[in-house]
């Protein structure tokens, strides 16, 4: 697989009627739920087709430092629709764009009138008429939001207020106003003045879905930050800090690296975080910062293996999460394009293999329905697989891997990167 078609994000419009996916290459492709009004056993087709194609991001060079910029996109957010037309905003690791993605019928005057245009006046008046022609959908550069991050952008988020955004990198977190771009505010920074003092790094970060002044960040120490703007200007103290103390029995020399938090997302509700670390996906309750109030076993079957996944560097994937639109289910990837389904409060999560229809051989009767699109194939049948307990660690392929995921906002459909293929998995 070409690295440039690798996917690198995947999200959910607010209403989940379009899907958006963005590539190590710098493109974005988004995808539209079918539109024809087809009904599938009484409930509205879930297939999704290409709507719109474009390039986000052109591979730079930093001349000051010598580096090559990366095209790769990080992340997209969609803003809440408006209007006819929707807004994205999207990220690679320096600078943040927003598109507006609009469609246009071409229009053009029947050829009859032309010809009769060109002979003599036959006395009567001669309305020309408009046809129809085909669909076009155009993606515009709105704003360019540049020049503030030193290290690399990992998170983008839009405030509840749609009129500011978050952009965070290893070190700093910064506020955006959408119609300015000249300028940002600096709201977290937690870089040492020596820097041989660095001791974490900003892996991920969040606005609250409804409060604007919230928002919340997850380190690579394993612990989540949550910050409040109407307390200071700037967010270096935090008002809430979520982490669990590690048992010193169960300490390697791995601990740290696999404590490491490499997504976090707010419940729809407001009231719960979900977080991830290489391990395990564990739900916080707002008001509680002690503990977690559920941890869901991911990867305890490859703890015996983290030697081999140091060495092959599998180790520092990140693996992204999500919720439910109903919050009362959570989904995260995992290797040999397997991804996990848990009941909030049922330890024994789901595991599902994403993979063609025609390498499909039931599995105890566990399946799962649904169709796959990638840039190749537009629409495939897709089976699932038992769980994990069925592979024997030693016989994953650590390179395909699931890293991200994206949960319709209020049905059950599942979108999936795995390598250059989209997945979408649905309930019916």
């Amino acid at each position: 697989v070409p690295p440039a078609d690798v996917i690198s994000c995947v999200e959910f419009s607010h209403d989940g009627e379009y899907l958006a996916t963005g590539d190590k290459g710098g493109r974005v492709v988004i995808f539209q739920r079918d539109q024809s009004g087809k009904y599938v056993r009484g409930v509205r087709s879930r297939e999704y087709n290409v709507y719109s194609t474009f390039q986000s991001h052109e591979p730079e060079f930093d001349y000051l430092k010598s580096l090559e910029i990366e095209e790769k996109i990080n992340q997209i957010k969609w803003l809440k629709k408006k209007n006819a037309a929707n807004f994205i905003l999207s990220t690679n690791d320096k600078t943040v764009k927003l598109w507006k993605i609009s469609e246009r019928e071409r229009k053009v005057a029947d050829d009859a009138w032309n010809i009769e245009r060109a002979g003599s006046f036959i006395g009567r008046l001669n309305i020309p008429s408009i046809v129809p022609m085909e669909l076009i959908v155009e993606a515009s550069p709105r704003r360019v939001y540049g020049n503030a991050h030193t290290y690399h952008v990992n998170s983008i988020s839009v405030n509840s207020d749609e009129e500011t955004f978050l952009s965070a990198d290893d070190l700093r977190i910064n506020l955006w106003h959408l119609e300015i771009t000249n300028e940002s505010f600096n709201i977290v920074d937690i870089k040492p003045t020596n820097m041989e003092e660095l001791t974490e790094v900003i892996t991920a970060s969040e606005f609250h879905p409804t409060q604007c002044h919230w928002l919340v960040y997850s380190s690579s120490k394993g612990s989540i930050r949550l910050c409040d703007m109407r307390d200071k200007a700037l967010c270096d103290q935090h008002a809430k800090i979520f982490e669990e103390p590690e048992d010193p029995a169960a300490r390697s020399f791995f601990s740290e690296i696999i404590a490491s938090v490499s997504d976090v997302k707010f419940s729809h509700d407001g009231k719960y975080l979900l977080t991830r670390d290489y391990l395990t996906v564990k739900v916080w309750d707002l008001r509680q910062e002690s503990a977690p109030v559920e941890t869901y076993a991911v990867h305890e079957h490859l703890r015996s293996k983290l030697c081999q996944l140091y060495e092959n560097d599998s180790i520092f994937d990140k693996f992204e999460c999500g919720w439910s639109g109903d919050d009362k289910h959570i989904l995260t990837g995992s290797y040999h394009n397997l991804f996990r389904t848990f009941a909030r409060g049922n330890q024994e999560g789901k595991t599902w293999e994403a993979r063609p229809a025609e390498m499909h051989q039931p599995l105890r009767n566990r399946k799962v329905g649904g169709s796959a699109s990638s840039r190749k194939k537009r629409a495939q049948n897709l089976a699932g697989a038992g769980g994990d307990d069925e592979i024997a660690p030693d016989s994953l392929d650590f390179t395909r891997k699931i890293l991200h995921t994206a949960w319709h906002p209020q049905e059950n459909i599942i979108a999936l990167a795995a390598t250059n293929n989209l997945y979408i998995f649905s309930d019916v």
